[in-house]
């Protein structure tokens, strides 16, 4: 067998198997150690897999986090549901917090003319707040991220650390046993501090985001009480929300 040929077939075992030991390629492959490790080389090379000792794992999937307006375009409906159920526990006279999410603005867009307090660090939410005339908005002022549309920084957080709220929305960009995590540290800090200022803290969550862990954790599990999502998660994080006493909420279609 050629190399790109065995090339080709430790990639195929990898997708099958999560990992792949030297060892391993010389028995299925009939070579030595030296010509596995020589193959090893070059799929590392070709940024292919990543080597750990004695062998091969395939790189974790890079999830690309798009800017706000091109995220707005990929709004799903499984979103608006999910944002259409959140809004549906808001009570009157309720404080809450809106943090930046597109999830979340679904939620804003969904709540009509309800009384209540908003506390968000979102442009957007405000701006859509702010046709509801029994809403009084606190727009938490900030440094501005252009791309992402939202105010972050000390001025932030220590604004939020003045109030305490009934509810708090919070969106992801991953949630798994690690915990919730997203892209940007600035935005996690925030999100963090609204956690901590909420007597409930409702995360919102399409299916896609289950199971995912993206570089910035910035709150565990046993943080949030209740999980709004639109399918039902497997057994197995079922199990790991019942552990931390999550609620799960699903917006059926």
């Amino acid at each position: 067998m050629y190399q790109e040929e065995r090339l080709i077939a430790i990639l195929n075992y990898l997708e099958n198997n999560k990992r792949i030991s030297v060892d391993q390629i010389c028995t299925l492959f009939d070579v030595s150690r030296d010509t596995a490790r020589r193959d090893l080389v070059r799929l590392e090379e070709d940024q292919k897999i990543v080597r750990t000792r004695g062998g091969a794992i395939l790189p974790a999937p890079r999830h690309e986090i798009k800017d706000y307006a091109n995220r707005l375009k990929m709004v799903s409906s499984e979103k608006k549901r999910i944002g259409q159920r959140a809004a549906s526990l808001i009570q009157d006279g309720e404080r809450i917090i809106l943090d930046t999410s597109t999830t979340v603005q679904a939620c804003a867009e969904n709540m009509g003319e309800i009384p209540c307090t908003v506390m968000t660090n979102s442009i957007n939410q405000a701006e859509i707040l702010s046709s509801n005339p029994n809403a009084d908005i606190l727009l938490l002022g900030g440094m501005l991220q252009k791309e992402h549309r939202f105010l972050y920084g000390s001025s932030v957080i220590e604004k939020l650390s003045q109030y305490q709220v009934d509810k708090a929305f919070i969106g992801v960009v991953g949630l798994s046993g690690s915990g919730l995590t997203l892209a940007h540290e600035e935005d996690g800090m925030v999100k963090r501090k609204m956690i901590s200022q909420a007597d409930q803290v409702i995360v919102l969550a399409d299916h896609t985001k289950i199971g995912v862990t993206e570089f910035f954790r910035f709150a565990e599990l046993s943080d949030i009480d209740l999980l709004i999502t639109d399918k039902m998660p497997n057994k197995a994080f079922i199990d790991i929300l019942q552990r931390f006493n999550v609620e799960l909420l699903i917006a059926e279609g």
